[in-house]
């Protein structure tokens, strides 16, 4: 299923998100102009390698923290970049509308940061380096799953290669995009030849922290309309306790 975009009108200008988007742009255009052998340093010193923090024998010289940020702004090909950023420009000014442009900025930052931690958990001894926005944009699609669950994706399903333009409600497209991460992190667990190269654990990590935290960090008294399948009508207003 391939999004292509929601029916929840944003009401303010996602500055944040077009800063972000911009900023991934710029790391990817280096990362295309460097030669292969200087590109793969980067992307080793710059992405996660989780046996950097867990082998006490590590041998750099100096522990860096700094690929936790660095980290989820490079991509592993245009695929990778494309698909995140659609995903990010799909989801993420809603998210960006809800919580005001500095608390998403501080959003997105720390879930990016817990889904790198929770694949260093579920892969302590890898010394692969994992690049990538996907664990943060995971943190903004579980913030939109519980911010605005009666929005409806608008969804491409090729169907025996014809495409097929559907009306997805939010919460299952999301709900069902939540599960697949987790079983398949789950089955890269049995079977790790079985994991594709793809940090099922980061993309878990950053959507239960996007349910945790967007709520708590939303702007109080604020009225959305919501997407039913007949007519707009408004929600109640949610009040921060």
């Amino acid at each position: 299923m391939i999004p292509l975009h929601d029916t929840i009108p944003r009401r303010s200008s996602p500055f944040v998100t077009w800063i972000i988007i911009f900023i991934n742009l710029l790391f990817f255009m280096i990362e295309l102009s460097l030669p292969e052998p200087l590109l793969r340093k980067l992307i080793f010193y710059l992405g996660i390698v989780p046996a950097r923090y867990t082998y006490p024998g590590w041998p750099e010289e100096g522990l860096s923290y700094w690929p936790f940020l660095t980290n989820m702004f490079l991509h592993g090909g245009w695929l990778h970049f494309v698909g995140n950023m659609w995903t990010l420009w799909i989801f993420g000014d809603n998210v960006e509308d809800r919580l005001g442009h500095l608390r998403y900025a501080f959003f997105y930052i720390t879930c990016g940061i817990v889904a790198s931690l929770t694949h260093i958990v579920f892969n302590a001894h890898s010394i692969v380096p994992a690049i990538g926005a996907s664990g943060a944009i995971a943190g903004v699609m579980g913030a939109y799953f519980v911010m605005f669950p009666y929005s409806r994706v608008i969804t491409l399903v090729p169907i025996f290669f014809f495409p097929w333009i559907i009306e997805v409600p939010a919460v299952l497209f999301l709900g069902f995009w939540f599960l697949s991460q987790f079983f398949s992190g789950t089955l890269a667990i049995i079977a790790p030849e079985a994991g594709g190269g793809i940090a099922w654990w980061a993309h878990v990590g950053g959507f239960v922290t996007g349910v945790i935290m967007g709520p708590l960090l939303k702007k109080a008294n604020r009225k959305y309309r919501q997407h039913y399948p007949d007519e707009w009508v408004p929600v109640r207003y949610l009040h921060r306790t």
